[in-house]
């Protein structure tokens, strides 16, 4: 089994679970072509920015998992994790950058690319196994988040510019996940996770 380390169950309050249905699982792409070279491998760096980038910092009560399933090795899931993290800045290039690093190491175990990010060969249904949840899955026909509890360890799931496949969302609604809506329309996934981070701030701050 691959098996991430014994430091992703850290207590973090704050986990978000990104599938990439076609994100290169290689170091294979140009970082002045991404959107054409990538498989939308930018479309999860910008879910990386929304996760962890404060205004002058950077959040520490967060973990990002990118699962990639895209040519040529899928699949291999790059871990994220705020409290150790360094060197992230708001443009796509250098992010890009770090993922194409992590991409360097094609180990199935889960191993150290650079400071707080770690790659392993993990697959989608093998990551939810691993975390257990509870999970939280995002659809515009879910309970409104804003009428709706939480725990605060919930794992927000969420697909990138393609809909999860029937087996995916198969495999995550075995979990008996949380349905919850961002509103009527569908929007960009890094867009759900800065309104999630926003909510989850508001609440903390009990407005």
């Amino acid at each position: 089994m691959k098996v991430l380390s014994a430091r992703y169950n850290t207590g973090i309050v704050r986990r978000f679970v990104v599938l990439g249905h076609e994100a290169h699982t290689a170091p294979d792409y140009s970082l002045n072509d991404l959107p054409g070279t990538s498989g939308r491998i930018d479309v999860l760096v910008r879910c990386v920015t929304a996760a962890f980038l404060l205004s002058h910092g950077i959040r520490k009560d967060v973990e990002l998992y990118l699962t990639l399933k895209g040519p040529p090795s899928p699949p291999r899931t790059i871990r994220f994790l705020g409290s150790e993290v360094r060197h992230l800045n708001p443009d796509e290039r250098s992010t890009a950058a770090l993922l194409l690093k992590a991409l360097e190491t094609q180990s199935i175990f889960e191993s150290l690319s650079t400071k707080g990010i770690y790659s392993s060969g993990l697959g989608f249904q093998e990551l939810l196994s691993q975390l257990k949840g509870p999970f939280v899955l995002l659809k515009e026909d879910g309970k409104d988040i804003r009428k709706h509890a939480m725990p605060k360890d919930a794992i927000f799931v969420i697909s990138d510019h393609l809909d999860f496949t029937n087996d995916e969302e198969n495999a995550l609604m075995s979990y008996n996940p949380f349905v919850i809506s961002l509103g009527p329309r569908s929007i960009h996934a890094d867009q759900c996770i800065i309104i999630v981070n926003n909510e989850l701030d508001r609440r903390e701050a009990q407005l």
